[in-house]
């Protein structure tokens, strides 16, 4: 485990760098983890998509034989509330049909947690965190409690539970993290952004009454989406709108008497480099190409936000499922090596182990 010379956990300090792997509180161990098997990659085996297909796949079994309880909607179609109803509701034989599909997902994610756990970077977890769209739902919060039931009766001893934090509100409270709590100092806020293959979300995240180290009580204040994957914009019409909901919360909280820091923290696909651009795994962000060599959106993002208050806007960004698993910090005192596993569109990962500054007292 890394360790901070620092007297004060409030002091600990971490490199200023663009997904950097040692952060105040804890290092990361590894993120964005393609793990294969011989299917391909083994992140497709537990995601929005493959949850639907093992629903769907039930639907049709039960059609051989008479009506679907569901009707004739397409699985596709079926949002999460409207399954979250036939779960809860008074058709017993809809409500075991989502059970089917809870059963089937949670074995496929747990043989995926299990491989997880087979690389070396992941040895010795003793936590699973489970964040994303599908944690945020009665199915998946069954299907994660049935997946460490299956790993715990094979043997494997670890803890799965769902992200604290509302999904969303995850993906912008972890941004507090990624820097020392040094640089926060005489500000109430800061600014974060979680960009997604479908939505950008921007927001104001308090720092609360405990403002350092862990942040405890860090909530966000206002967030703005925006659902692209309804307008197909550029990469370039991507940041102008999001700079532009950046300014709409810098005056909101202006008008609160809240004072942000200068500082924007961004969660973003892929594997960050130190000055800001992305090396791969942007592929599903919003106008493509957001990998070239010409373009780093920190850069873009302090270009079209210069300033908030009196100072220069400082931009640090990172993977956003590590900023989502940076949300759970102040709840992992109990445990050294941990992880977090993103539900969605498709299945994020990274692992921490806390550093020094994480212990209490």
């Amino acid at each position: 485990m890394a360790k901070s010379s620092s007297k004060h956990s409030d002091e600990v300090n971490a490199p200023l760098a663009h997904g950097a792997t040692v952060l105040p509180l804890v290092t990361i161990d590894d993120y964005n983890n393609e793990l294969r098997d011989k299917n391909g990659f083994v992140g497709d085996n537990a995601n929005k998509k493959t949850f639907q297909q093992k629903l769907d796949d039930w639907r049709k079994h039960v059609r051989k034989f008479g009506d679907d309880p569901i009707g004739k909607i397409e699985t596709a179609k079926l949002s999460k509330k409207k399954i979250e109803a036939l779960l809860k509701g008074d058709d017993m034989e809809a409500a075991a049909l989502i059970m089917g599909a809870v059963e089937d997902f949670a074995q496929d994610f747990a043989t995926v947690i299990g491989k997880f756990l087979k690389d070396e970077r992941w040895s010795k977890t003793e936590r699973i965190v489970v964040g994303g769209g599908f944690r945020q739902s009665r199915f998946g919060e069954l299907t994660i409690a049935r997946t460490m039931v299956i790993l715990k009766a094979a043997g494997t001893n670890i803890e799965v539970v769902p992200i604290a934090h509302h999904p969303d509100e995850a993906g912008l409270i972890g941004s507090v993290h990624l820097m020392p709590p040094w640089m926060f100092k005489g500000y109430e806020a800061m600014l974060a952004v979680d960009i997604g293959g479908t939505n950008v979300r921007a927001g104001v995240v308090e720092f609360g009454k405990e403002k350092g180290p862990h942040f405890a009580d860090a909530s966000v204040w206002e967030s703005v989406i925006w659902r692209h994957a309804n307008d197909e914009p550029s990469r370039s019409a991507t940041v102008e709108r999001l700079a532009a909901m950046l300014q709409e919360l810098i005056d909101k909280a202006e008008k609160a008497n809240l004072k942000p820091a200068p500082i924007i923290g961004i969660g973003c696909p892929g594997i960050i480099k130190a000055d800001g651009s992305i090396e791969r795994g942007g592929q599903n962000l919003p106008g493509g190409n957001w990998e070239s060599d010409s373009f780093n959106l920190s850069a873009a993002l302090m270009k079209a936000v210069p300033e908030i208050g009196d100072h220069s806007t400082f931009v640090m960004m990172h993977n956003d499922a590590v900023v989502q698993g940076l949300s759970q910090i102040p709840f992992m005192h109990d445990v050294s090596r941990w992880a977090v596993l993103t539900i969605g569109t498709g299945l994020g990962n990274a692992h921490f182990t806390n550093r020094e500054g994480m212990k209490v007292g």
